[in-house]
């Protein structure tokens, strides 16, 4: 019998442009991140070497994307790309109306306008910052009904994402279906550490929701990660292509909000898609009160067709096999130096946890802001903070609210860097690691009133 060796594998794209990057020094780092107020968001893009705060609007176009822009049709009403971007919406994800925005959090508001009335509850598995921002403008009230093994980075259920039945019928028990707008569903759950929901808890949530009539409203997106972990880890779905597993995904749902600046590669775009017309009605109506005319919303015409292409190309096995491999590349690289960090690996970045990291700083001198501040002092390289900054405060006490989990995120932008960075990345971070009994905690000197973490600055506190 002939053995087979192990091959590698390669990104299914070679590079055509490139951009330079600015390398330098250690005092031109600390100087930067004074001025930024040790928040990585303040941080000017010019004084960042590799940059891995987000992958939201930071992925490369490929060139039809690029020549799909070329074609677009800037009229005000009725442009040729807002057809082509509703047929591929329809076509990838199956939902019957589309309201196009500048971005996901313009879906977000739109819809918690909509659906949400002042006192109603709104269930979800795990909060997202911006998400749980609107629905609290719009007078609701998130209640997380995510499974325990979320909270636990060190859990290695494969399934993170799910819904915990009970706990949402302890919410629909207490609140009363009617005081329910909807369930949010995440797919890929961001603040959990890009962990997937399956598609037997997503069935069984159907289920329960239907019993009760309550929505279901998808956050769309990451679906497509969430697509590869159930080829790879449900067994049903083995044999499914990753378009397949998207729509039955999709399928289980009524609507969802998309940022497109993610799966569908683009730096700038979303939409709300639902199936009911009397909401989208209602959101046509007010996405020309707050974004544009219905057939454009916030995107001009040639941002529709950039990402109407690339929702197409987020569903190709190759790519999102090879997106979703290089954040395991970089997640395999950090456990072998020995850092801790959110398992099982998730699918748009690696998430640090900062709490085994730097267990001699309390929540509330922000480890993980801390964390992100050093990584960057060490080789440019930018991080972002997912903790108790992120997290806000109680409005009712006012006081942190103290997640569990308090991380890191190390977000890999897609078809951008090069497995060398990923090795830079890996080094600088274990560099960190070796010397992290001398890391000391920030103060918070400045708190906006509302997502704090994009704008708050912070004071080092001196060596722990």
């Amino acid at each position: 019998m002939t053995q087979t060796r192990h091959r590698s594998w390669a990104e299914p794209w070679k590079i055509k442009m490139v951009e330079p990057l600015r390398m330098t020094t250690r005092e031109e780092r600390e100087a930067a991140i004074e001025r930024a107020g040790y928040n990585t968001f303040l941080l000017d893009s010019a004084d960042v070497y590799i940059d891995l705060l987000t992958d939201s609007g930071t992925s490369a176009m490929s060139d039809r994307q690029w020549a799909g822009m070329m074609l677009g049709d800037e009229a005000y009403a009725g442009s040729r790309n807002f057809y082509h971007l509703e047929e591929a919406v329809r076509e990838v994800y199956g939902y019957r109306h589309i309201v196009p925005t500048h971005q996901g959090r313009g879906a977000e508001h739109i819809l918690s306008q909509v659906l949400i009335h002042p006192g109603d509850v709104v269930p979800g598995n795990m909060y997202f910052t911006t998400t749980r921002q609107h629905q609290e403008l719009a007078g609701g009230r998130f209640v997380d009904v995510i499974v325990d093994e979320a909270h636990d980075p060190a859990s290695e259920h494969p399934f993170k994402g799910d819904v915990d039945l009970d706990k949402l019928r302890a919410v629909i028990a207490e609140a009363g279906a009617e005081r329910i707008p909807y369930v949010c569903v995440a797919t890929a759950v961001n603040m959990a550490g890009g962990q997937p929901i399956s598609l037997a808890n997503l069935r069984a949530v159907r289920a329960l929701c239907d019993e009760h009539g309550i929505r279901i409203i998808h956050d769309a997106t990451r679906v497509a990660e969430n697509a590869y972990f159930l080829k790879v880890r449900e067994p049903e779905c083995a044999d499914m292509t990753i378009a397949e597993i998207v729509r039955a995904l999709c399928d289980l749902t009524d609507g969802c909000t998309m940022s497109a600046k993610k799966d569908a590669l683009v730096n700038i775009g979303g939409f709300l898609a639902v199936n009911d017309d009397q909401v989208f009605d209602a959101a046509r109506n007010l996405v020309v009160v707050y974004e544009g005319l219905h057939t454009y919303g916030g995107m001009a015409g040639r941002d529709m067709e950039a990402v109407a292409i690339g929702l197409r190309e987020s569903v190709d096995y190759d790519h999102i096999r090879a997106r979703v491999g290089q954040v395991e590349y970089l997640g395999h690289k950090l456990i072998e130096f020995g850092v801790p960090i959110v398992h099982p690996i998730g699918g748009h970045g690696v998430f640090i946890d900062a709490r085994a990291f730097v267990p001699h700083l309390d929540q509330d001198v922000y480890p993980a802001q801390s964390l992100a501040a050093e990584i960057y002092l060490e080789a440019g390289v930018r991080t972002m903070e997912r903790g108790n900054v992120s997290a806000g405060r109680d409005p009712a006490t006012g006081q942190n609210r103290r997640p569990r989990l308090e991380l890191v995120r190390v977000t890999i932008p897609r078809r951008v860097y090069t497995q060398a960075h990923m090795d830079v990345t890996a080094e600088a971070i274990a560099e960190v690691y070796e010397r992290r009994t001398g890391i000391g905690g920030l103060r918070m000197v400045y708190e906006p009133p509302a997502l704090r973490f994009f704008q708050a600055r912070f004071q080092p506190l001196g060596p722990a």
